[in-house]
């Protein structure tokens, strides 16, 4: 069973870390894009790594779960990141964000099932 509130806490965390790190981070993206999008990535994982261990905290971990919250974070980060990036600042277009950007949260869910499969073990 999803803790609805928990996961869409926890949710809007592993979109705001990550978004508040990038902009820290932003003006190594014109010296060396590939070291910035390689950094995201990890703070991505790291992120959705620290959030589902607290998600799942005193509680046994399913993967059925872990995969439902990391599909709602995923969906989660798309709604607040794509309007963002799309209508703020940067006017990225659709395939522009999704091809840097937005394809780049699928390793939240797959994370969560790699990571409940072993714990589980």
């Amino acid at each position: 069973m999803i803790l609805w509130k928990r996961a869409a806490l926890l949710g809007f965390l592993s979109w705001m870390i990550p978004f508040v790190i990038g902009f820290l981070l932003f003006p190594l993206k014109k010296a060396n894009a590939q070291l910035f999008g390689t950094l995201m990535s990890l703070v991505v994982l790291l992120t959705a790594a620290a959030l589902l261990n607290r998600y799942f905290r005193n509680r046994p971990v399913s993967v059925s779960e872990a995969v439902r919250v990391g599909a709602l974070w995923l969906a989660i980060n798309l709604l607040f990141d794509y309007p963002m990036f799309a209508y703020g600042p940067m006017k990225m277009t659709v395939w522009g964000y999704y091809s840097e950007i937005g394809l780049a949260y699928l390793a939240i869910p797959i994370f969560a099932l790699g990571a409940a499969r072993l714990a589980r073990r």
